[in-house]
This record gives C-alpha cells, sequence and structure tokens, in this order.
C-alpha cells in the first residue's frame, strides 16, 4: 500500500432506509467537502440501481443497468471506481457511503481490500474511518430471531439471494464499529432482550442514539481497537471482545470445542438445533468424511449456511505458515495433536429460547464414537455425505477462502 494521502470513508449500514438516510445526513450535512454516496437496490432485480451522490448543494441521480442485476456486479462496475474518482477530487475530503439495506459491510469491505480497479485496490485511495450500523429498536430483536428471508420483505439484493433478514441484521451489527439506535422499543422486556443480545454478539461496540449522533460524536466514540473495515480471520477466536457468558433474559452463550471429527450424517440430523430458539451460531467444525478440509457453519434466526474455509494447515495441500495469519498460527500451534494436527471443532451459540444442554447434547452425539475412531479414515471416506454441495455466488466471491467462506443457506432435515 502506499503512503499517498487516503480520503477517509464512512460506511453505514442498516435495514432500516429511513434512520440510515437521517444518519447519511448529520455525517455528511451541508458540509460542502463531504461526498454522501447511495445506490439504491430496490430494483435491482429488474436490472436497475439508483444512484445518488451529493456533494455539498449539488445532487445527482444516476440509473445504472449492471451486468447481472446484482450486488457484485453494482460494485465492482460502478461503486468502487467511483468511490476512487471521488478520492481523487480535490474538492472531496471525506465520503459517506450508505449502504442500501440488503448490503453488509463486510462484504463491501472485502471489495475495497481485494478487487482491482485498474492495477490496484480502491482501500489505496480510502481509509475507512468507521462502519455505523443503524438500527430500529422497536424491531431489530425480532428481526435477528425470525425467518423471514430479505425476499418476502422486498430486500432481497438479486432475484437468487437466499439470505434471511436475520442474517443481514445480524452481520451489519456484528461488522460495525459503532451502534446507532434508532426509535423505542415497544416495552421494557424487549428492550432488556435486546441489549442482552447485542452485548453478546457485539459485546465491545458502543451504542449512540440517531437523533444526537454527529459526525465528532461518531468518530470519538469508535474504540481504539476497532476493525475499521478489517476482515477477521474465521480461523481465529470466535469470541472476540470476551462477550458475558452469564444468562440474562434468557439469552446464553454456549461455547463447544471437541477434537475428533464429527460423523456428516449425524451432524446434518443434530444442524436444526442450532435453528429454534437460536439467535447465532458461527463456527469451524471438522467432518470425518472430508478430513482436509475445514467447513463453517453459521446461523441466525431461521437461516443456517454452511461454507468452505479451505484446507487444514495439517492438509496436505495446507497453505504454508507464513502466510496465514499470525492468530492462526498461534491457536494452531497451542492445539496441535500429533495425530489430526490442527483439525477441531469450535462453535459458538447464542440462544434466547432454547435449552443450551439440549444443543450441547445434540453435538456431541454427532461426533465420532470411540469404535468409530478406531476404524480409520478409509471407513470414514464412505461415510453418507450429505454436505456435498456447495452455493457459488453468480458472479463470484469478492474475498479469499480464508476471509469469506461462501455459505449455503437453508434449513437441513426438511
Amino acid at each position: 500500500m502506499t503512503d499517498k494521502h487516503r480520503t477517509p470513508l464512512l460506511l453505514i449500514s442498516g435495514l432500516s432506509p429511513g434512520p440510515n438516510q437521517d444518519l447519511a445526513d448529520a455525517l455528511g450535512g451541508a458540509d460542502p467537502g463531504t461526498a454522501v454516496v447511495h445506490h439504491d437496490l430496490r430494483q435491482v432485480t429488474s436490472g436497475v440501481v439508483l444512484r445518488t451522490v451529493r456533494l455539498g448543494a449539488g445532487e445527482s441521480l444516476t440509473t445504472l443497468e449492471p451486468a447481472h442485476g446484482c450486488v457484485s456486479c453494482t460494485l465492482r462496475e460502478d461503486l468502487l471506481p467511483l468511490l476512487r474518482r471521488l478520492a481523487e477530487r480535490p474538492d472531496v475530503e471525506r465520503i459517506v457511503l450508505r449502504l442500501d439495506a440488503a448490503m453488509e459491510p463486510e462484504q463491501v469491505s472485502v471489495a475495497l481490500q481485494s478487487v482491482l480497479v485498474g492495477d490496484r485496490p480502491v482501500i489505496e485511495d480510502v481509509e475507512i474511518e468507521a462502519v455505523a450500523t443503524v438500527f430500529d429498536a422497536g424491531r431489530w430483536l425480532d428481526d435477528a430471531i425470525g425467518e423471514e428471508t430479505l425476499a418476502e420483505r422486498g430486500l432481497h439484493a438479486s432475484a437468487d439471494d437466499e439470505r434471511t433478514v436475520a442474517q443481514v441484521a445480524l452481520a451489519q451489527v456484528e461488522f460495525a464499529d459503532v451502534l446507532v439506535r434508532a426509535g423505542r422499543p415497544p416495552d421494557a422486556w424487549t428492550a432488556a432482550k435486546t441489549s442482552a443480545v447485542l452485548q453478546r454478539v457485539a459485546p465491545t461496540t458502543p451504542i449512540l442514539e440517531l437523533p444526537a449522533t454527529r459526525r465528532d460524536t461518531l468518530l470519538d466514540a469508535v474504540p481504539r481497537d476497532a476493525r475499521r473495515g478489517t476482515v477477521e480471520d474465521p480461523h481465529g477466536s470466535l469470541l472476540r471482545g470476551q462477550p458475558p457468558l452469564r444468562t440474562d433474559c434468557g439469552v446464553t452463550v454456549l461455547p463447544f470445542s471437541a477434537r475428533r471429527p464429527f460423523h456428516p450424517q449425524r451432524l446434518h440430523e443434530a444442524i436444526n438445533a442450532l435453528l429454534d430458539g437460536v439467535v447465532r451460531t458461527r463456527g469451524r467444525v471438522w467432518i470425518a468424511s472430508r478430513p482436509d478440509v475445514a467447513l463453517w457453519i453459521e446461523s441466525a434466526g431461521g437461516g443456517l449456511g454452511v461454507g468452505h474455509l479451505g484446507p487444514w494447515l495439517d492438509a496436505p495441500d495446507a497453505p504454508a505458515w507464513e502466510d496465514v495469519s499470525s492468530e492462526r498460527r498461534t491457536l494452531a500451534s497451542l492445539r496441535w495433536d500429533p495425530r489430526y494436527g490442527d483439525r477441531h471443532q469450535e462453535i459458538v451459540v447464542i440462544t434466547h429460547d432454547a435449552d443450551p444442554h439440549h444443543i450441547e447434547a445434540a453435538l456431541r452425539a454427532a461426533l465420532l464414537t470411540d469404535d468409530e475412531l478406531t476404524d480409520g479414515r478409509a471407513a470414514w471416506a464412505r461415510y453418507p455425505d450429505p454436505f456435498g454441495e456447495w452455493h457459488e455466488q453468480p458472479c463470484g466471491d469478492t474475498g479469499s477462502a480464508d476471509t469469506a467462506p461462501t455459505i449455503h443457506n437453508g434449513r437441513t432435515g426438511e
């Protein structure tokens, strides 16, 4: 990365367009040096994206027709080149990027850092000052534990967007450096339970109130160790920020770990235990029939995804140690087994209306028994494997296997 000046960039995400617009106005205001950018994806399935750019008193509205009518095309074909052009303008001192409700800030951050525009990524032209997520205190909890899809709410970002509202609501909150609360909860219980969930999915993220949030107050609230768009290694710690492990309002954090593989069929049958009464599941899994590949399991509300994280460090086609993060090297060294290397199970489940003991029992029952372990890898390879099909994005993934697992959404066993 060059040492040249990079234009500050503020990312705003959230499911509520109105409050998002209010925050963008508060951060951009009438500042003649701040460009406020927004891509409206509500017509993307018809092949149309509306782009708005406001700079000072001027505003331009442009109708775009991305190649495949999806978020990835909009990012590559318009948003990234636009950010570079704005960053190169001498009259632009800061950019506020208000994301469409269906967009996840992590996806944009990955694209900024890894997608080449010309001969270099756009992160060489802009510097992410903060990622702010606006959440509606009156409905965010229902969104985070529900089963409604983005398509059912009219928020899908492409014709084949399978994500649930819960997946996006949690992803936006988890990636934020600052949360901004809009509206009020309907009652004290909802307020307390929402707070309990947020303390466990985003334990170190400060919460501001929308009417009082201005650029200075938001930037001052960003923690010193905030990610500012940095994508975490999925092979690293799953308990970032040390969330409270005690139960509050029925919300509980369940860490699960094991040093033997899952039986693929039994894990497939157990997965539904990670959906009912569960807010969030995230973790790495080792399946006996796929001994060299780390898989990623992620659930949010009623939606679940299974992804591919690439090979374990002990696998034949493993990446070189110097090519992976220092955190991954450290954790692998601490848990290294002379027979199985760094293979392991590491899952964190956050429940809101489920028995954590039942979930742990279901996962433990899916592990290989002592007799199955004795049978060895040749026998494991013959197990029926329901995890054989992967979902692929229609226009390609913007991230690497080490930072952005490909996710297949769905409920298993039905």
